[in-house]
């Protein structure tokens, strides 16, 4: 499985000869935007956690020109189907068995709303599981204790956590986080992006370090290998 790193909170995993691309902001953040061309992506399904604008962008630009499926909470995939997208539906502890794998919609504390301030739903994140791994997509979320449910049910080869605190967990948070789903392999997301959420990077791999943990801090369009 192959995971690169759109700015942001965006990712593109390519697995199971299909394309996952995670909360598209991209034509609107400036770190991105010059390195990341949106008509160049082309991916098979969408996944949404929720409904701000820093998450949900160039979803509905990449998902007309693509063709791409988005998969997000009922609120946010009704959204986006009465414009003619493809969508499927889902919420909070419900499964489903994609092409690529299975996908697991989980719990997030955050806010959702769209950009004109309608209702969007419950925020979430996604459990994938694909290519004989399991990773979390935590979407913009705070610590909490339902995420030592996660390790009753999966074993974790990577979690994706934010880390850029204020909007989210901060670095301790998500090192307490990564605890909670037992799994020591953590690619940090949404932070650096605006000036409420930039990150000193070494304290943070240290920090983790310190943990017994590796934090991936990649650059916008690095990748890894799960």
């Amino acid at each position: 499985m192959k995971i690169t790193f759109l700015g942001h909170a965006s990712l593109m995993i390519e697995a199971e000869n299909s394309c996952i691309l995670v909360d598209p902001f991209i034509s609107g953040n400036e770190k991105a935007s010059g390195k990341i061309n949106i008509k160049d992506l082309n991916p098979d399904y969408i996944l949404v956690t929720h409904a701000h604008q820093d998450h949900i962008l160039d979803v509905e630009a990449i998902a007309k020109a693509s063709g791409a499926v988005v998969v997000s909470n009922f609120e946010i995939a009704t959204h986006f189907e009465s414009m003619g997208i493809k969508v499927h539906p889902m919420n909070h502890g419900g499964n489903w068995q994609f092409d690529f794998g299975n996908l697991k919609y989980v719990y997030a504390i955050h806010t959702s709303s769209f950009p004109d301030g309608s209702y969007g739903g419950q925020p979430g994140g996604f459990i994938l599981s694909t290519e004989g791994k399991h990773i979390y997509i935590a979407g913009d979320t705070a610590l909490t204790m339902d995420m030592k449910l996660i390790p009753m049910t999966t074993s974790l080869d990577l979690a994706v956590l934010p880390i850029g605190d204020n909007f989210t967990m901060g670095i301790d948070d998500a090192i307490l986080a990564s605890d909670f789903v037992a799994c020591n392999n953590i690619l940090g997301y949404h932070f650096d992006t605006f000036g409420y959420i930039e990150i000193d990077h070494k304290v943070a791999i240290d920090k983790f370090k310190s943990a017994g943990k590796k934090l991936h801090l990649l650059d916008i369009g690095e990748h890894i290998v799960i």
